[in-house]
């Protein structure tokens, strides 16, 4: 846990402390146990007084109050592999952040990596707590002086939707809407909102854009719609002034370029997670081979085509989002690259980037899964001035191997 300012309690626990230095050991001695107890009193005192004039100390956790030139972001689902990104991004541009993950897909071990990294205190708190837990999450509201919502924890595999749709629907949904109702309890008026691709589900013509019809063809994608739409609904009543960013983003690939973080599936889910994973997990000889569903669709090569869009660009674009954000207004906008890869293609730039034989068996398609999706970026470029820098799939997937290789068990292996 970060280092967090001391209580007045905790300082009055060093009086016994201070105390004990005084020798009783030595009975032929007449120690004038007054004046030693003056003394040692005065110290506290001045102890005490030098605590309260440092930086960090107060009766409150800085977390629980404003202060000027301070944006303090609560960042659900901070534990994973894009919350704990966009942490770092924030940390860096000295914003306040308290991380709210229940570890059920988020790591323990990147929480540690940014508490190291960002040591001082009311910089980083870290607090353990399920979103599905209304009581606690209007705990955590009524503690904490927040500015605004980095709302990214999900369930976000689109196989596993196709096989626990309901857990999906709580997650997602449900979840959203107790995040939502809290803020609006306690008046935090900024949400940035971690949508996807896949609320499109499967459009007529390509590139998408923030205008095509929404029509989700998996509980995933149907399940962010809703929350979305709930988000949406709230902004429109008078009760809300709410600045409110909705972000439908792409494939996402990379990490962070000083091999700080990067992704760490749990071993469980490799088979739903992303191809990124996958592949990197068939380099290390963690898995036999690279599995492949779907070599039927109508594309070039048989493949599905997917826009991947580096984590680093990926949180910049929420940083200039939380920038742009303002109170009645909603923004909604694609974070891709233009571009579309196939799973050919991208399977072709892994294996260069590790420079491993990996194993490659095809199979049928999987539930849920589109041909082709890929984004039209222009409007967060007008708008926010957004523009992907990390487009090299080969850098992209290099880079990422590189903390793979550095951490073949994950943050286990730091």
């Amino acid at each position: 846990m970060p280092a967090t300012p001391r209580s007045r309690s905790q300082a009055r626990t060093t009086r016994p402390w201070i105390l004990s230095g005084m020798d009783f050991a030595d009975t032929r001695r007449k120690p004038n146990f007054t004046g030693k107890i003056a003394v040692a009193a005065a110290l506290t005192v001045m102890c005490i007084i030098v605590l309260k004039q440092s930086p960090g100390f107060s009766g409150t956790s800085l977390f629980s109050r404003h202060e000027i030139g301070v944006t303090h972001v609560l960042v659900t689902g901070g534990a994973g592999y894009i919350g704990s990104h966009a942490t770092l991004r924030l940390l860096k541009d000295n914003y306040r952040v308290t991380i709210v993950d229940n570890l059920s897909r988020g790591n323990m071990g990147a929480v540690r990596v940014l508490q190291w990294l960002f040591p001082q205190p009311g910089r980083l708190q870290f607090i353990y707590a399920d979103l599905g837990d209304a009581k606690a999450v209007n705990k955590i509201f009524s503690e904490n002086a927040f500015d605004a919502v980095m709302h990214f924890a999900a369930v976000a595999y689109v196989g596993e939707s196709t096989m626990e749709p309901l857990r999906y629907y709580h997650n997602i949904t449900s979840n959203t809407l107790t995040v939502l109702e809290a803020m609006a309890a306690h008046n935090v008026n900024t949400l940035i909102y971690s949508s996807t691709c896949a609320t499109y589900g499967e459009p007529d013509t390509m590139p998408i854009v923030e205008t095509t019809p929404q029509n989700p063809i998996n509980p995933y994608g149907k399940a962010k719609k809703m929350a979305e739409d709930i988000i949406l609904d709230f902004t429109k009543s008078k009760k809300s002034n709410m600045a409110v960013m909705i972000l439908r983003y792409f494939n996402v690939i990379g990490s962070d370029p000083e091999g700080r973080l990067g992704e760490a599936p749990r071993p469980e889910l490799r088979e739903h997670g992303r191809i990124s994973g996958a592949c990197f997990a068939a380099a290390l000889g963690i898995v036999p081979g690279l599995k492949v569903h779907g070599t039927d669709y109508r594309t070039a090569d048989g493949t599905c085509i997917r826009d991947y869009i580096d984590v680093t660009d990926l949180v910049d674009a929420h940083v200039k989002a939380l920038d742009k954000a303002q109170p009645g207004k909603v923004g909604i906008y694609n974070v891709g690259t233009g571009q579309g890869r196939s799973v050919k293609e991208f399977v072709e730039a892994c294996k260069k980037a590790t420079g491993a034989s990996i194993e490659v068996s095809y199979f049928t398609r999987r539930p849920g899964d589109y041909a082709e999706v890929y984004s039209d970026p222009s409007k967060i470029h007008r708008e926010l001035n957004w523009t992907a820098q990390y487009t090299d799939l080969g850098q992209s997937l290099s880079q990422a191997w590189k903390w793979q290789k550095a951490h073949p068990n994950g943050y286990g292996s730091a």
